[in-house]
Formats: C-alpha cells, sequence, structure tokens
C-alpha cells in the first residue's frame, strides 16, 4: 500500500479529514478520510501525518511528525487535541457581548509558556457604548506589551485588511468565546471559507460533524509571506475556559511577564505570593506595579493546578513527548 505525508485540515472527535502533501510542498485539493485506530493517534487540525492508502479516498494513520507545539482541551479524564503547529494565538474579543477577562489572561499565559506570538483582537468597536469598559480591561496587556488591534468586522472591513500583515505567512489560530465574532472574521479573511466547511460536511457525511469541529483555511494570496509561505487560519469551536492545570508552580510564574523582575526577592525562597510577609510580588501590588487582577489569575491558576478537575485549553511545548500530549497531562 502507498505511504505519503498529509495535513490534517479538519476533525471532528476521532473523524479526521487529511490533503496530501506533495513533494514541493503544495497539497492535494483532494481531502481524504482518515482512519486512526488504537487510542495513541489522536490527531490535532495543523498535524503532518503519515498515511497508507485503504481506498481512493481513505487512509489510515501510521503516525504524527514530531510538533512544535499543540493546544488541547481537556479535564481530568480525558483530553481533545484541537490545533498543532501554530505559529500565533488570535484572541477574539468583543464590546458587547462582555468578555471573560480570565480567558484572555489564560490564554496570554499558555501564550508565554510555548513562546507563541499572541494578539488581542477587540471586535464590534463600532459599539461606542461599550468600548470604553473593554479598553480599561485590556490596560494590563497593553502595559505589558500584547499587541490589541480593535476592529469592526461587520461595519469597517478596512479595519480588517490592516491585520492583513500580521498573518502573512503564519499559521494562526482563533480562538475565543460564542458570540465575539470570530465566524465574521474568518469569513472576511477567507472569502470562501463556507464552501470549505460545507465541503468538509459532505466528506463527513454529516452536517453535525462541522458545528464543533476544527478546520484549516489556506488565506488567499495577500497571506502569503516574501519567502512564498502561505499563512492560513485555524478556527476552533467557542469555549468558556482555557485553563493550564498541567503547568506547575514554578512554570506558572515565570510565565507572568511582570513577575520576573520579582522573582526571587521574597523573604520565603517557597512563596506562593498569597499571604505571606516581605512578599516582593504583593509588595509590587501595593505599589501598582502589577495589576491584582493578574496575581489574582496566578493564584487561581495555581489551585487549578492542585485540582485539574474543570475542562480546561492547554499548550503542549515541542519538548513534551507524544505519548504526554496526548494523554491528560501530568503535574510536574
Amino acid at each position: 500500500m502507498n505511504r505519503f505525508r498529509a495535513l490534517l485540515t479538519a476533525s471532528f472527535g476521532r473523524h479526521y479529514l487529511a490533503q496530501a502533501i506533495h513533494d514541493k510542498g503544495s497539497r492535494s485539493e483532494k481531502l481524504i478520510l482518515v482512519d486512526a485506530p488504537g487510542k495513541k493517534h489522536i490527531g490535532a487540525v495543523g498535524d503532518i501525518l503519515e498515511l497508507e492508502n485503504t481506498s481512493d479516498d481513505q487512509a489510515r494513520m501510521i503516525s504524527i511528525a514530531q510538533r512544535k507545539n499543540l493546544l488541547y482541551r481537556s479535564d481530568a479524564f480525558k483530553s481533545k487535541s484541537i490545533a498543532a503547529n501554530v505559529d500565533q494565538i488570535l484572541v477574539v474579543l468583543a464590546t458587547m457581548p462582555a468578555f471573560a477577562p480570565d480567558l484572555l489572561g489564560r490564554a496570554v499565559i499558555a501564550a508565554e509558556i510555548s513562546q507563541i506570538e499572541l494578539r488581542i483582537i477587540l471586535n464590534k468597536c463600532d459599539l461606542k457604548e461599550n468600548i470604553d469598559f473593554a479598553r480599561q480591561q485590556l490596560i494590563p496587556y497593553r502595559s505589558l506589551g500584547y499587541s490589541v488591534h480593535e476592529v469592526s468586522a461587520k461595519f469597517n472591513p478596512q479595519s480588517i485588511a490592516e491585520l492583513h500583515p500580521f498573518l502573512q505567512g503564519k499559521v494562526s489560530v482563533l480562538v475565543g468565546q460564542s458570540g465575539m465574532g470570530k465566524s465574521t472574521l474568518l469569513n472576511a479573511w477567507v472569502p470562501n471559507a463556507d464552501a470549505i466547511t460545507q465541503e468538509y460536511s459532505i466528506k463527513l457525511d454529516s452536517g453535525k460533524h462541522t458545528t464543533t469541529a476544527c478546520r484549516y483555511f489556506d488565506l488567499p494570496e495577500w497571506g502569503r509571506s516574501e519567502n512564498g509561505k502561505l499563512g492560513a487560519l485555524i478556527d476552533s469551536p467557542g469555549f468558556q475556559e482555557f485553563g493550564l492545570a498541567h503547568l506547575s508552580v514554578s512554570e506558572l510564574q515565570h510565565a507572568f511577564k511582570e513577575f520576573k523582575h520579582y522573582l526571587g526577592k521574597c523573604r520565603f525562597h517557597n512563596c506562593t505570593h498569597d499571604s505571606e510577609p516581605e512578599c516582593a510580588i504583593q509588595n509590587a501590588v501595593q505599589e501598582n506595579k502589577i495589576s491584582r487582577d493578574r496575581l489574582a489569575l496566578f493564584k487561581q491558576l495555581v489551585s487549578d493546578s492542585k485540582t485539574a478537575d474543570t475542562q480546561i485549553l492547554g499548550i503542549t511545548p515541542a519538548k513534551e513527548r507524544w505519548s504526554t500530549s496526548t494523554t491528560k497531562p501530568s503535574k510536574r
């Protein structure tokens, strides 16, 4: 049987679609239905697969190439791979409905842990009565150097076009709560996204497969970088939490940019930055050098790492083994 490399372009549960990769890196337009035998073959959109043909349009997964990162949804009992090998995270927020600051904070920490670029897209900025409150919530992230792009996907196409240079040549994953306008952004950047989604649906033999599916979309030609690489968007289902319960306290501390100057300066070497005396982090909060909300987020993440009993999303860095990135993350 013929073996070949392919890009995993859509997933719903254990149902996968892929496109064969040619020798020069281009891909076949033909969609291949992939069978993944055994529990260890848990794929994610963006994975590079080794497949073996079982029929003209079906194949069996043989292996998954080493990933540089993995985005996954997990709880105490199982994990679900979402997207792999991404270059940047686009966190989509909106002025209305109000977004969850906790979700944004967790996404930022996940990006820091895996050294993935992150951009914040504040949508529906045409709703002037809500914009000041939304901007206020983003002040801590602007001050830390995270890019915030204010757009109106529905009423100001130019604001969307201005983001083109930041998408060129990169694999970007769209994340955010439902109702933030992710679909509007996707359709603005990929005009044939609905047609591709329909094609995925037909191939999977059921429209329901695309409602909670992750899907890979090549950008139009404007998304090609100077070195010739075409950018892509991975659309993920809307979700409510972005947790990091698999991370240790030390890893969490170092993922908070504003903590780094103060680490090692607390009275106690194992300070939890909660109620200990002479805590450098708490002192910095009192002096308004660290946001109270950010310290509260840190404490919540530490609590999550001890319980790991709620639905979460996390990113496994490249150094993680394949076996640990497809099972419940172990606490280190």
